[in-house]
């Protein structure tokens, strides 16, 4: 489920951390990393349980206007199409789904108000009418309908944002993630006709490279350090940016210890997180500095790639 980049990212989250503490235990501080990585499926599950949610809903939307003195023609004689969709009825139906939510606390009940809130928002929406009135019913509609539920609904949406923020402080910067997750994992339950049920991790030597990232870069972050401080030119490493040194720090380690992962990637993807998680500045500031000394372990015979093409 989790691509490198985000693995990247929980990793440098979890060194910063790590090195703004007093902690010295590398075996917590990977524990930490892997519950991190493990949120962001618990927020695909959650954020993937309100289908069943907005369908009782709308039963009950229903239900009361049926058993009105007197109901309106829509009311007496309802379009049942969203509360028959198959794809919230895959999901209900499907027993490990089912379990991993019970077992984790992943449901909707202490946040009512904001499912109705959703619906409410739903029922207006000029896709939700098109499925309702479109005279068609398969399953591929049911589904792509959710879809767009969740593309439309959930993205920068404040009030889920404070609902994710008082369960959980991991969530906060994967909903983008996990939303994205969320409509793959649709297209692909399209295809098989049965519930995806995701891994935490994409690639079976995932969790290694993440677990390896942080315990090595914990293990170097010193004499790392003294390296970036060392090539700062009329720079006092006093002002050197917490988070831009971590990064570096990182990003030499992946480069040193990651014989199959090109420099140019590694590169790349440490000056990608700089912009999101650190000052205007560090992108050219990070590039500059890694660049530099990857470039010299090379020439140290410090940093060396398995296969052509791994050193540009």
């Amino acid at each position: 489920m989790l691509s490198r980049r985000l693995i990247r990212i929980k990793a440098f989250k979890t060194l910063f951390a790590f090195e703004g503490s007093e902690a010295d235990n590398v075996n917590a501080a990977q524990k930490s990393l892997v519950e991190s990585c493990d949120k962001v499926k618990d927020l695909y599950y959650f954020l993937l349980n309100i289908s069943g949610s907005l369908i009782q809903v709308a039963e009950d939307k229903i239900s009361a206007g049926m058993r009105k003195f007197h109901p309106t023609e829509a009311e007496a004689n309802p379009n049942l199409k969203f509360v028959h969709n198959r794809f919230a009825s895959l999901l209900s139906d499907d027993p490990e789904f089912g379990r991993y939510c019970q077992k984790r606390g992943l449901t909707w009940g202490e946040w009512e108000p904001f499912v109705r809130h959703v619906y409410n928002s739903i029922v207006t929406k000029d896709y939700y009418l098109d499925y309702m009135n479109s005279g068609q019913d398969s399953f591929e509609e049911d589904c792509r309908l959710f879809s767009c539920i969740f593309q439309d609904e959930f993205e920068d949406n404040e009030e889920l944002e404070s609902i994710l923020e008082d369960i959980s402080l991991l969530w906060i910067d994967d909903v983008a993630y996990a939303l994205n997750a969320i409509i793959a994992g649709i297209e692909e339950t399209i295809r098989k006709k049965h519930v995806v049920h995701p891994s935490t991790f994409l690639k079976e030597d995932d969790k290694e490279f993440a677990l390896r990232l942080l315990a090595e870069s914990i293990a170097r972050y010193d004499e790392y350090f003294a390296l970036v401080s060392a090539h700062l030119d009329n720079w006092n490493s006093d002002r050197l940016v917490a988070t831009d040194a971590t990064l570096i720090v990182m990003g030499i380690t992946e480069a040193v210890v990651f014989p199959t992962i090109p420099v140019k990637v590694t590169i790349n993807e440490y000056v990608e997180i700089a912009k999101y998680y650190s000052t205007p500045n560090s992108r050219i500031f990070v590039n500059g500095i890694l660049d530099r000394i990857i470039q010299e372990k090379i020439a140290e015979g410090e940093v060396v790639k398995q296969g052509r093409g791994l050193l540009e």
